[in-house]
């Protein structure tokens, strides 16, 4: 149970950052969530789409650099302490998080949503499971 993110490499230079999601846009490309890690040379666009399928396909059209990954899409109860029991459900999992970053969902839900890249996948969602705390498919992200 994972959601697949798509990390694409882009140019450091003015423009090259439009010209990627333009071409996500043009095909039209739902993105849900995106980061941005730069160098001085290079970023690497981290994003969560609607269709991953169709986002690698069109990138690679492109000339794009990308590569998919699976991350934690966690649902996080927006209120004082909620990142906080997730990050405790990971820690006492051992699970180390190597980033995060949040995204926002249509829907009014009562939950901020939050995508993870862990060490451990499987160990993460026992430990959160196990804790009532819902773990996000693919399917979700068009949902939510």
């Amino acid at each position: 149970m994972s959601i697949k993110q798509i990390s694409v490499f882009v140019e450091n230079t003015p423009g090259a950052l439009y010209a990627m999601t333009g071409v996500l846009a043009q095909n039209k490309v739902d993105m849900r969530a995106f980061t941005l890690a730069e160098t001085s040379d290079f970023g690497i666009a981290r994003i969560i789409v609607d269709n991953v399928y169709a986002a690698t396909t069109v990138l690679k059209d492109a000339g794009y650099v990308h590569s998919v990954a699976p991350v934690l899409g966690v649902a996080v109860p927006n209120e004082p302490g909620g990142l906080n029991r997730v990050l405790q459900a990971l820690t006492d999992a051992r699970v180390n998080v190597e980033y995060m970053y949040v995204f926002q969902g249509r829907q009014n839900s009562g939950n901020a949503y939050m995508i993870f890249r862990v060490a451990d996948n499987a160990a993460a969602e026992g430990s959160l499971a196990a804790r009532g705390i819902r773990v996000l498919e693919q399917e979700d992200i068009e949902k939510l």
